[in-house]
This record gives structure tokens, sequence and C-alpha cells, in this order.
């Protein structure tokens, strides 16, 4: 079946990515391609990175018993994987078998923003990293950035080698602060565009944190990637918007780095295949091709229908 909008069209691929016998998706929140076309998807299960070739045919697994909640994932231009885990307060750099590289934040030491560990409207200011940080970007000089978001309301910029630079944010719905900073990316001029999730609105910034606009048309921004064509992807979550006259279905973006909307798409009828549920994981091939990772078989979500996938595929044919 094709979904899409505009000059946007892709086949969805029922029934993506194939396990054996005692693996499984489970919740996806996030995953990205190599450069050898193979597919990493980061799972919140006992097998937490889940290796695919593009066919979706399972290739190997690692990282069992090292995350306590996997939250985003992302390879660096030097092929680095790099794992986003939100309950024990890191960043990790790894190879593609596992090995850890680099270590960003202190594990279960989280930094004091006044969270009381459950609710982001406890939080009290800004602090330093993490206290549950949500994905990672990297600049074009191989800076990192790091958006801290379920308990603190930064976002973090270090050196290639981990040396943190400078922080920015704090709580709030101005220009510069954040209600759930949730996913960032950053473009080729260093542009770091920033979900700030529970405000509704996209955030940008220059490389050194200066506010240069924000952008409202949107509820509930949660996954994000700056794709090979330069364009934004951005999916959002359902949401009862108090700006909206009705409740709005989760939704897939297609936008220009400078915010001009070239698709849309995504209905009330949220468990139809070629529509999304909790689209929380998303990233892209140098085809153009995406893929969508959804948290419907987390515990906080209503478990999937059986057949719905936990992994969308869209091929794009124009």
């Amino acid at each position: 079946m094709q979904v899409g909008s505009g000059d946007f069209i892709y086949e969805f691929i029922p029934n993506w990515g194939q396990s054996p016998a005692g693996y499984e998706f489970g919740g996806v929140p996030g995953g990205a391609v190599d450069g050898r076309g193979r597919v990493h998807v980061f799972t919140r299960t006992a097998h937490p990175v889940l290796i695919f070739d593009a066919e979706g045919y399972f290739l190997k697994s690692w990282g069992e018993g090292v995350f306590t909640r996997p939250h985003n994932a992302f390879i660096g231009p030097d092929e680095s994987f790099w794992c986003i885990d939100d309950f024990d307060h890191t960043v990790r750099k790894c190879t593609y078998d596992g090995e850890i590289l680099m270590t960003l934040g202190i594990k279960d030491r989280p930094s004091d923003t006044g969270y009381d560990g459950k609710d982001y409207h406890s939080i009290r200011r800004g602090a330093g990293p993490f206290n549950r940080p949500t994905s990672l970007g990297i600049g074009p000089g191989g800076e990192l950035f790091v958006s801290d978001g379920y308990g603190n309301s930064r976002v973090h910029k270090f050196t290639p080698e981990g040396r943190l630079i400078k922080s920015w944010g704090e709580p709030g719905t101005g220009p510069g602060q954040f209600s759930i900073v949730h996913t960032l990316c950053v473009a080729k001029n260093g542009t770091v565009y920033v979900s700030d999730r529970e405000n509704y609105r996209i955030q940008l910034f220059s490389p050194d944190g200066e506010f240069i606009e924000e952008w409202t048309d949107f509820h509930r921004p949660c996954g994000m990637f700056i794709g090979p064509d330069d364009l934004l992807y951005v999916t959002e979550l359902k949401c009862d918007n108090p700006r909206v006259e009705r409740p709005l279905p989760p939704r897939f973006n297609v936008l220009t780095l400078d915010g001009k909307l070239l698709a849309r798409w995504g209905t009330d009828d949220m468990w139809q295949p070629g529509n999304f549920y909790a689209p929380h994981g998303l990233w892209g091939d140098p085809q153009g091709n995406i893929y969508v990772g959804e948290l419907a078989a987390d515990s906080e979500i209503p478990p999937r229908p059986v057949g719905y996938p936990a992994v969308h595929k869209m091929v794009r044919i124009r």
C-alpha cells in the first residue's frame, strides 16, 4: 500500500524485520542505518540492539545487560553508534559490535534539577549533564550536541572528545526554554533543530545556543532527523492540543530547513498500517527510505494489535 502526501509517496512494507525465536522488537525508541545499508534498531527488550539488512533479515544483536532504558540512537560520520539511555543518564559511543568507546555522563548519577523522577513539571532549574538525556546530534566540526529532556531542560554542547563546552536552556515556555526537549538534529551549517515537545514547537539555535526562531505548527513533535536530501523529517504524537479545535492524530511531516511544509499525513485510524500510533524513533537511509519506530509495545502504552508493525519501513517511490 502507498502512504504519504504531495511529492512524498512511499510504499509501506508490511512485516519488515524478521527476528529469530526468542527475539522481539518490543518498543522501538530509535535506530539508524550504517554506511553498508544495515539497519540498527535500538529496542527496549532483552536484546537491545538488533541489526538487520535492508530487506529485514536478522544479522545479529548486542547490548544484552548494558542498557537500562534505550531512548534514541545515532550513527556518526565515523560510523560510530551512539546510544542514549535516559534511565541511567548516559550517552555511549559504541562500535557496531558493542564495544564502548566513550561514555558521556555518569551512570545512575543524575544532575540536580529538582526533578522528582516522575513528572517533568517538577523540574525547577536547568543543570549540567545529565538528567534523563533524550538524543544526540553531531555538528559539522564534530561537536556533540545532546538534548537532556525528561529530567532536565537543556541542550549540552561537547567537543568531539567529550569535554563539555556549554549548556543552554531552562524550564518554561519562552525562547530558549523547554518543556521536554525531546530530540535534536544539526544541519550542515551548524543550525541546531530542537523538538520542544510539550511546548508544541520546534526551536532553532545557532551552534552557540543563540535562539533563532520557533515553529509552532506542531503538536508534540517527537522523532526528528535531517535526511541526505537536506530536508527535515518530523513525527508528532497524538495530542489534545489546546491550540486546535479537536484532538489531532499522530502525523508525519517533511519540511525544508527553513520551515516550509512539503508533506504531512496521518489519520485518526491509528492502527491502520501506514498510519502511526506512537511514532518515536525516526531515521532514514541514503535512498530516501524512511523507518519509524513505534512505542506501542511499551508498558505505558496499550499493546499494539497483532500484525501492527513495531518498525514501519516506507520505501520512497516518488
